[in-house]
């Protein structure tokens, strides 16, 4: 008896979710959702043809070290690297002397106490610290910039979907544009904000960042490379793409060498397995 009721309530509960299912995917079929602006207007990310990318992939230590110039001249006034020390900058090739150079003359000092009066002050920085933020909290943070929190940018290459490609777009020459007139035409209601910046990059089209990357020239590259917007959004793209993920290249190495062992293990099994099995006929 108490299965018959068990039954018959699973059937009818089965029913229930099959008819609400039905509705549902009949709904959406006979009345599909009004499309929206991000969905008819977002780009996605330019390719950056980063020699990173790929599984054979590599970081061009030249490349890298422009990009770090990019982000220490024009992002690290509002973003952090919190999740980066300045001795790993000698895996971009610096040497000790240079390491040790960058983070005392860094702009930003480590804050800490001093010990004899117990008060907030700051140090110089050391290849031991990681980068210091460039704001004291999160309110000053927002205070500085229009009430936007400016992200960490340690992991954001990672964070974001096609992550390198993404940085490079966003910041690239055409990313800041006037908003389309197509768009305000089917979406009126939709016009960017003030203090906010068209970006069809970024995920709602409005991003609270002001343009970083300007104008040619605006950084001038130690190694004579000519710095122009596309080549410093690239560059600092490169850059972030290592921070993110700094044993890339130790990862592609070994996922190669596991490759290569699994071919030679299958290889020398299929011999093994033709002796074991010579005199047996099939």
């Amino acid at each position: 008896m108490v299965r018959t009721i068990a039954f018959f309530v699973g059937a009818a509960f089965t029913l229930v979710l099959a008819i609400a299912l039905w509705g549902t995917v009949s709904g959406l079929i006979s009345e599909p959702p009004a499309p929206t602006a991000e969905e008819e207007f977002h780009l996605h990310p330019r390719e950056a043809h980063l020699s990173s990318d790929g599984i054979f992939g590599t970081f061009d230590r030249r490349q890298l070290q422009r990009g770090f110039q990019v982000y220490k001249e024009v992002c690290a006034a509002c973003h952090s690297l919190r999740l980066v020390a300045f001795r790993d900058l000698a895996a971009l090739g610096y040497t000790d002397p240079e390491v040790k150079a960058i983070a005392n003359q860094w702009v930003i000092e480590q804050p800490t106490i001093n010990p004899e009066t117990g008060e907030a002050t700051t140090r110089k920085n050391i290849p031991s610290d990681r980068f210091p933020s460039p704001f004291a909290n999160e309110v000053a943070a927002r205070a500085a910039n229009n009430n936007a929190l400016p992200p960490d940018l340690s992991l954001m290459a990672k964070a974001r979907h096609d992550g390198g490609n993404y940085i490079y777009s966003l910041v690239g020459p055409d990313a800041y544009r006037p908003q389309p007139a197509a768009l305000l035409r089917e979406f009126p209601d939709v016009k960017t904000p003030e203090g906010l910046h068209y970006n069809p990059y970024f995920a709602n089209l409005n991003i609270a960042m002001p343009p970083p990357i300007t104008s040619d020239g605006q950084v001038q590259y130690s190694d004579g490379t000519a710095a122009t917007r596309d080549q410093m959004a690239k560059d600092v793209a490169a850059f972030l793409t290592w921070t993110a993920e700094p044993n890339l290249e130790k990862r592609h190495a070994a996922g190669f060498a596991a490759m290569i062992f699994i071919a030679i293990f299958c290889v020398l099994a299929w011999g093994a397995y033709q002796n074991v099995w010579r005199d047996v006929k099939h």
